[in-house]
């Protein structure tokens, strides 16, 4: 299980990264959610990894 924490705002982002916080279940700056470490949980991580912090 992964721990992500949104850290940054998507103001100002793209449309994808906007996209893939709400997929993540992320909408709110500092909400906190418990992923499964599964290959496209980590693949929408990376793709925002300046907006999260993860925790193992």
């Amino acid at each position: 299980m992964l721990k992500v924490t949104q850290i940054g705002s998507p103001i100002r982002r793209h449309k994808e990264q906007r996209a893939t916080l709400v997929g993540l279940g992320l909408n709110k700056m500092h909400k906190t959610r418990e992923l499964e470490d599964t290959p496209a949980v980590r693949g929408m991580i990376n793709k925002v990894h300046h907006l999260v912090r993860i925790e193992e």
